[in-house]
């Protein structure tokens, strides 16, 4: 059996969000979500490993122009510039908040679905700032 590699691309993208649930008050939502209630920017910053044996011919996990064209479309052409509670219909009013977890899942499953064989998803991480990120495995 081949050793199996890791390999970590990053992605930036800056986008607008808020966490507002629209049947809660606008005190109530103050008060679960704090500054987060109102409309607020981030850059960014979308790391995507992927696992999978080293090809003998390559060296590689996965063809590195492959992987970038999948993130550039699935997550930069789809979030960079937006407000994504307005943009992206997932993200609409009363619709799922669109929380560094809840990208994460999006993401892995918008990622996960176009990797080619032989390669699979290991971890998707969303960094808001340097403080704060989120980041899923494909665990249930």
């Amino acid at each position: 059996m081949a050793p199996i590699a890791y390999l970590t691309r990053t992605v930036q993208f800056t986008a607008t969000h808020r966490f507002v649930k629209p049947e809660w008050s606008q005190t109530r939502n103050a008060q679960a979500f704090g500054a987060a209630a109102s409309p607020h920017a981030h850059t960014y910053r979308c790391a995507v490993t992927v696992a999978g044996a080293v090809d003998a011919a390559t060296g590689m996990v996965v063809d590195l122009l492959q992987l970038d064209r999948i993130l550039a479309e699935e997550v930069v052409a789809r979030l960079d510039g937006r407000d994504i509670n307005r943009d992206i219909p997932e993200y609409g009013p009363g619709r799922t908040l669109p929380t560094g977890e809840a990208l994460c899942l999006d993401i892995w499953k918008r990622v996960a679905a176009r990797l080619p064989a032989g390669c699979r998803l290991s971890a998707v991480r969303v960094e808001e700032d340097p403080s704060l990120y989120a980041e899923y495995r494909g665990e249930a």
